[in-house]
């Protein structure tokens, strides 16, 4: 038996360096595989969404694509492995192709990328295609690429151009981000200015809010980052390139199967065996895909700028815009922090740097400008094309015309508001405005369509129950400050944590039909969906974060398991207790977590002064104890003898509470808006258009209803509502517990962890612990 890698003469053994070939081919044709499904799905996003830029979602310039790419190009880079059939040749032409499609295809992707980022993928990708230029040289001086020759020189050109192109329109990213940044917020704020949004306290109407957000779409959809990229005369040539070089793949192969007698191969079989036909297919199949959404974007760039069809559509003008160059010229204005003493030395670099940057700026001049020819020859080329499309369909609908002359749909169009000076554009897309402006009009509307299918039934049902009050009386009377505290400060309200308490006191309740029930849970889910989005949105200036991730854990356990912390409330609900009974258990489960967490915190010396920072259990605990122990108190004089009462006046404060909640989504739905980045900023106004037709019906329900006299600020403020009740009727003031000098409990110092426990037995019980 000889070495391992020897035979048994102890030569060399190179047929078992071989045999896992066929399995690394299997690996490569996975890696093009994922590349070509993820170039799928972005092609498909863009035809369902109706954006023919094709926004690149799932395919992108990063860390992990780069590495599928680098492993699906593995046949590029191959130095030594013979590769003498026909099929082997062509797909080490097909793996070339395949890195143009990628360029040409995620080019879009720099839109989405900050400053670090652009310059970390560039320069990745950037040594990714020069391995692969080098590699494929090679082959094709050492004989291991033979014929297709002048297909892979012709494809190696297209490569390295799209790799400059790539990497010079990468430096337009963060100047027209900041350009567009700036135009976006004043027209904001003149929108909002124009409506009066955020002084008034009423409602503008979701008419009014319909078309401010058409306006809002219009500024984010036409300033998006990607669609910048995308519309560019950089992305219109990548699109160009990148349809060529596919188009180099499909003649060398069929000419390859249909005229074999023209070229020459070895006899012989390569390494990779029968894998090769799978790297061949799975390649030829991601470059056929990923072609789809440059070739759309080339033919739609051009025919943005061919509208008028003609020849005067294709007078170009070749002037450079600014934003082109102005980061290269900002970087050759800006000095060099040199650690060099000597003058000379400092003056040779600087005078280096601005050589360079005078030669990056003269480069980026020539992108431009051949870009610009390509744009030009293009649309010589598809203009004519559209002349024939033109009077072949002005043939087809001159019969229609003489008939059907309805004055109503050119009316219809008339009344469309105009909303072209929303249209975010750069220098030199002044021709783009109308196009652009024409083609989103009625996102919002197709967008508004699609929401109102989905609108919350049981939410609506919820909120429109007998019982609901119109002055959101259920705000004021879920807490008292009768109830004895549990501590010297009191933690913050949050909208979500009543809501979710007071159903799991209702789900425990005897005897409670179970249509009601399920009704309830249902409307209280879709309820909190909104008041999440009001929570997140409308930041108050509390840190609320711990109140909110109570109700979230609490409402889990309610929602799945029936179960409020460790206390099974559907067992609760079966053992037949009076409606008392049923609080007095839920109150006292609820003291006794908190007289733990006291011991607790006592004993490891922690001096929790800030109730908002108390453990979610504690702070779920909390809100139990108060709000069990008000509906106690008003047992005898609302007489809750049955639980289908208590059930009634249980399902009446949410409804009131939620409905309080919900009167900021107008307010929430215009913030949303301008709250996100601008790289996110299309999604979220595309979001914000989806929660108003889904919620429309809603608001116009909630404006039937009287608002307290708060500012937009307060109004996102449960604990502001409820001073505001209190200071508009004094009479009032039980109901309103305060962590301020008017409450009931004591005042202590920073230093001092007080705990008041009122038990129905033993009397008061007072655990007293200074923080050292």
């Amino acid at each position: 038996m000889g070495k391992l890698g020897c035979s048994i003469d102890g030569n060399l053994n190179e047929t078992k360096f071989s045999e896992p070939m066929p399995w690394i081919g299997i690996y490569i044709a996975a890696a093009s595989l994922a590349c070509a499904v993820a170039m799928a799905s972005d092609a498909i996003c863009g035809f369902r969404h109706r954006k023919f830029w094709f926004p690149c979602k799932f395919f992108s310039i990063n860390a992990t694509s780069l590495t599928v790419i680098g492993v699906a190009s593995k046949l590029s880079v191959d130095l030594n492995t013979p590769m003498p059939r026909h099929m082997d040749q062509l797909a080490k032409l097909s793996s070339t192709v395949l890195i143009c499609t990628v360029m040409g295809n995620s080019m879009p992707s720099l839109g989405t990328m900050e400053n670090t980022e652009i310059l970390s993928n560039v320069v990745a990708l950037g040594i990714l295609v020069v391995t692969l230029f080098v590699n494929i040289c090679i082959q094709i001086g050492t004989g291991v690429i033979f014929v297709f020759w002048k297909e892979h020189a012709f494809v190696l050109f297209l490569m390295i151009v799209l790799l400059v192109i790539f990497s010079f329109s990468s430096l337009t990213v963060p100047t027209n981000k900041r350009y567009l940044e700036q135009k976006y917020k004043k027209k904001y704020e003149l929108v909002m200015k124009e409506c009066s949004y955020g002084t008034e306290k009423s409602t503008a109407g979701v008419k009014k809010l319909k078309e401010d957000l058409m306006r809002f779409w219009m500024m984010a959809h036409t300033s998006s980052p990607q669609f910048v990229m995308g519309r560019s005369v950089t992305c219109t040539a990548t699109g160009a390139l990148c349809l060529l070089s596919a188009a180099t793949l499909a003649e060398t192969m069929l000419r390859s199967y249909l005229l074999p007698q023209s070229f020459e191969f070895c006899k012989g079989e390569s390494d990779y065996k029968w894998s090769i036909a799978l790297i061949l297919v799975t390649q030829t199949i991601a470059v056929a895909v990923g072609t789809i959404a440059p070739a759309t974007r080339w033919f739609t760039a051009i025919k943005f700028r061919c509208a008028k069809r003609g020849r005067e559509s294709c007078r170009q003008e070749f002037q450079l815009e600014g934003y082109w160059i102005k980061t290269l010229v900002e970087m050759k204005e800006c000095p060099l922090g040199i650690p060099f003493r000597n003058r000379y030395c400092r003056k040779l670099v600087h005078d280096a740097k601005k050589l360079c940057l005078n030669l990056c700026i003269a480069v980026q001049i020539g992108i431009v400008f051949i870009s610009k020819v390509i744009r030009m020859i293009s649309i010589s080329f598809v203009a004519r094309i559209w002349l024939c499309l033109d009077f072949c369909s002005k043939l087809k609908s001159k019969g229609k015309h003489s008939t059907t002359n309805d004055p109503g749909s050119e009316s219809q169009s008339s009344t469309k508001s105009d909303l072209s000076r929303f249209v975010l554009h750069l220098e030199g897309e002044d021709v783009l405005v109308k196009i652009m402006m024409k083609n989103n009009r009625d996102a919002t509307e197709y967008w508004m369509h699609r929401a109102q299918r989905k609108q919350p039934r049981y939410l609506k049902k919820l909120l429109e129950i007998p019982r609901a009050s119109k002055y959101f009386e259920g705000v004021k009377e879920f807490d008292s400050n009768q109830v004895p505290c549990l501590d010297a400060e009191l933690p913050p309200n949050c909208w979500a944590l009543p809501v979710v308490t007071l159903a799991s006191i209702a789900v425990a309740l005897p005897s409670i039909d179970g249509y009601s029930l399920k009704m309830l849970i249902y409307g209280v889910n879709e309820g909190l969906t909104y008041v999440r989005h009001i929570e997140n949105t409308l930041n108050c200036k509390k840190d609320l974060t711990n109140i909110r991730s109570a109700a979230e854990v609490v409402w889990l356990g309610v929602e799945l398991c029936q179960r409020w912390l460790d206390v099974d409330l559907h067992k609760l609900s079966l053992e037949g207790k009076a409606p008392r009974e049923i609080l007095e258990v839920l109150s006292d489960s609820a003291k006794n977590k908190l007289m733990e967490f006291k011991k607790v915190s006592i004993r490891m010396n922690l001096c929790l002064v800030d109730a908002s920072k108390w453990p979610i259990k504690a702070l779920a605990a909390n809100s139990m104890y108060r709000i069990s122990q008000t509906i106690l108190q008003n047992c005898e004089s609302r007489k809750y003898e049955t639980g289908e009462r208590l059930f009634e006046t249980l399902t009446a404060m949410i409804s009131d509470i939620l409905s309080a909640c919900l009167t900021n989504l107008q307010r929430a739905i215009l913030v949303k808006c301008l709250s996100s980045t601008i790289e996110e900023r299309e999604d979220c106004v595309r979001q914000a258009v989806h929660l108003l037709g889904q919620t429309e019906k809603i608001i116009k329900l909630l404006e039937q209803k009287t608002l307290p006299t708060l500012d937009p600020d307060q109004m996102a403020d449960i604990d502001e509502w409820r001073v505001s009740y209190k200071l508009e009727n004094p009479s009032l003031l039980h109901n309103f517990p305060s962590s301020e000098s008017e409450t009931v409990c004591s005042t202590s110092s920073a230093s001092e962890v007080y705990l008041t426990i009122e038990d129905n037995r033993h009397g008061t019980e007072k655990i007293d612990s200074s923080c050292d």
